[in-house]
């Protein structure tokens, strides 16, 4: 696993009284000189491809826009693509796992970064100074806990600001049921039943940039393969059957395609990997709706049984198979006419299907029994019935084990998929201190488990407990947790901002460069052991707001970030000119705003003049969780927003130890 992680900036819309609500803000830099106009700084930057050769190894670089023109720079705030191809420059074979690391830091002046300079900054990096935080990030991952109550959790599952590791909060309509990240990891989309919308949250900002109206209490969400259209199933069960179907949203301009009426229930998505068929199931109809895709037009329904529960697609077995919970059997439907081909028979109390790796395995859990049901797409025949107790509810997959939830009991059971054409392996881990079901919100159809990015791994919410899970393959138990801050995590799942090897030796990301300029783009191999600074333009953007730079620098002088419920703590920082550096002493009007995330408590207080530029003020916190702390200096035009803030972690009293 990574220890290099980017610490993202929280910062809050602060008008008037109001509880603040988050927002990320531009990352505070280093003191340095003040930043070149934009058009000038992007003059001598170097284009095309980048190479060095290093103890062996050939580098690559390059940097381009993801649409218009490949040979222009990327535009600030558009997105673009940063590649490395890495190779031994004996053999010229393309150097694969390698792991790099890189960070893009926006450039104080035009003058080239040393070799002295390059290796600072990627100490500085790897070791998460709060003083050396780079512009763009691009090793870090994001855990997202998509909560009862109506916000989701960012956190960052490694380094923390002041303690804690909760990143932001995405806050939203009304709670959340689904959610479907695009490929690019760029934009992340969440239903909101209670609100009619799906909410499109922009993943480098964490902000909701659009909430689109739907019909009816929209709930599954799936992109289909290509990513053109987002389908979003509408109504569900006991309601108006004339109401229930999809709602079909074009993935780009967030308009809707279609509205489509397909059947009564509760309806689940499945896809033709050729993006010709879209499948919905309709549960109280006991019907699977077969749509044209491109058309965006039902073509028939097909009768599966007194229900459809829930549908998956096999590539292997190149059909749909269609769970029937109340008559315990799957029917599967293809062919060239998309008909009942054959049906294998379960138990009921059958609940969902999802298939491993491959396609070739098909798993369904029943909650009634508490086994999970194998069958083999490739002969349609049923392979196991495996006991796993506590009323399984849900499957999730890594590349070597299925991962099965039962929501009566703690344990998580995990099944070596090398071994299920034979005898399966079967082992069971603690996922938490408590059943999930003992939490009254437990139920959900997004996932509760979520394989981690280091592939033998996986992430799994317990809502009774209020934690995210982590364990590790080949453990006993999990090897630790993440607090959700008193929040119910229902669902998990992470998204992966770092460079992923795309094929054999190149190593990619999709990212956003903040602000228009040069950029030092520090790279790390660890073996051997190679740190060079490449260069990187952002062009200008037109239709990007520049926003105006805060005229004072702070640097907060507290330590000590885990702070006692209701003791007095002493908070201290300087203020410095931003052009010039020095200290600015003397100001009457310091104010900083203490808040509890999100924001259901706040106190506002005036700073105290230190001398030297230094102040201080003292806050009491009156509970436990994350506070924040932002300044102000009006007679500067320093608003709240404009300076880096303080998170403090408030927790019980330590008793004193006995002499």
């Amino acid at each position: 696993m990574k220890l290099t992680r980017h610490i993202l900036i929280i910062t809050a819309m602060l008008a008037g009284a109001h509880a603040p609500a988050f927002a990320q803000q531009p990352q505070p830099q280093p003191s340095r000189p003040a930043q070149q106009p934009a058009a000038a700084a992007a003059v001598a930057t170097k284009r095309g491809p980048q190479e060095i050769v290093k103890e062996g190894v050939r580098v690559e670089f390059t940097v381009e826009p993801v649409a218009g023109d490949k040979n222009s720079s990327p535009l600030a705030g558009q997105e673009a693509t940063v590649r490395f191809r890495i190779s031994d420059t004996a053999t010229k074979t393309p150097l694969g796992g390698s792991r790099p690391s890189a960070w893009m830091s926006l450039r104080a002046s035009d003058g080239a970064t040393s070799v002295e300079q390059c290796r600072a900054k990627v100490q500085g990096f790897m070791q998460g100074s709060l003083r050396a935080r780079p512009d763009v990030d691009l090793n870090t991952y994001y855990l997202l806990a998509l909560n009862e109550e109506p916000n989701i959790s960012v956190i960052d599952p490694l380094l923390g600001f002041g303690g804690s590791k909760l990143v932001t909060l995405v806050f939203l309509k009304s709670p959340g049921e689904d959610w479907a990240l695009t490929a690019d990891r760029q934009r992340l989309f969440v239903s909101m039943p209670a609100a009619n919308q799906v909410a499109v949250v922009d993943t480098n900002t964490w902000k909701v940039v659009a909430n689109v109206d739907t019909a009816a209490r929209p709930a599954r969400l799936a992109l289909q393969p290509d990513e053109k259209y987002l389908w979003v199933t509408t109504g569900g069960e006991g309601n108006d059957p004339a109401a229930s179907g999809v709602t079909v949203l074009d993935a780009a301009s967030l308009k809707v395609a279609a509205q489509i009426q397909t059947g009564a229930g509760r309806h689940e998505l499945a896809f033709s990997p050729d993006n010709k068929f879209a499948y919905v199931t309709n549960s109280e109809a006991g019907t699977l709706s077969v749509l044209d895709a491109q058309r965006l037009a039902k073509v028939k329904d097909v009768k599966t049984g007194a229900q459809a529960t829930h549908a998956a697609y096999s590539p292997l077995g190149r059909a749909v198979y269609v769970v029937d919970e109340s008559a315990g059997a799957i029917s599967v439907v293809g062919g060239s006419n998309n008909e009942v081909l054959t049906r294998i028979n379960v138990r009921p109390g059958a609940r969902s299907v999802r298939f491993a790796p491959g396609g070739r395995y098909g798993f369904v859990p029943n909650s009634k029994d508490s086994v999970v049901h194998v069958f083999d797409a490739s002969t349609n025949r049923p392979v196991h019935d495996i006991p796993v107790g506590g009323s399984p509810d849900q499957v999730a997959f890594t590349s070597a084990f299925a991962y099965v939830r039962s929501t009566g009991s703690e344990e998580v059971s995990i099944i070596r998929l090398s071994t299920v054409g034979k005898e399966p392996d079967v082992l069971k881990f603690p996922g938490g201190q408590s059943r999930p079901d003992a939490a009254p919100a437990f139920r959900t159809i997004a996932d509760a488990i979520a394989p981690a990015p280091e592939g033998n791994a996986a992430l799994v919410t317990n809502p009774a407990d209020r934690q995210i899970y982590y364990y590790s393959e080949g453990m006993a138990a999990p090897m630790g947790s993440f607090q959700n801050y008193k929040r119910v995590p229902r669902a998990v799942r992470v998204v992966d901002r770092s460079l992923r090897e795309e094929s054999a030796g190149v190593y990619s990301t999709t990212v956003r460069l903040p602000k228009s300029g040069r950029y030092d783009v520090s790279f790390l191999l660890d073996s051997p052991r190679v740190v060079h600074c490449f260069e990187a333009e952002a062009a200008p953007n037109p239709a990007l707001k520049e926003e105006r730079k805060a005229a004072l620098r702070v640097e907060y002088l507290t330590r000590e970030r885990r702070v006692s419920v209701g003791e007095p703590h002493t908070i201290r920082f300087r203020l410095t000119d931003a052009l010039t550096g020095e200290p600015k002493a003397g100001l009457k009007d310091v104010r900083a705003l203490t808040f509890l995330a999100p924001g259901t408590w706040q106190q506002r207080d005036w700073a105290r003049d230190a001398g030297q530029g230094v102040y201080e003020l003292s806050v009491k916190p009156p509970e436990e969780g994350v506070y924040m702390v932002f300044i102000e200096v009006p007679s500067q035009g320093i608003a709240f927003r404009q300076l880096p803030y303080l998170t403090l972690e408030a927790g019980a009293k330590t008793p004193a130890k006995e002499q």
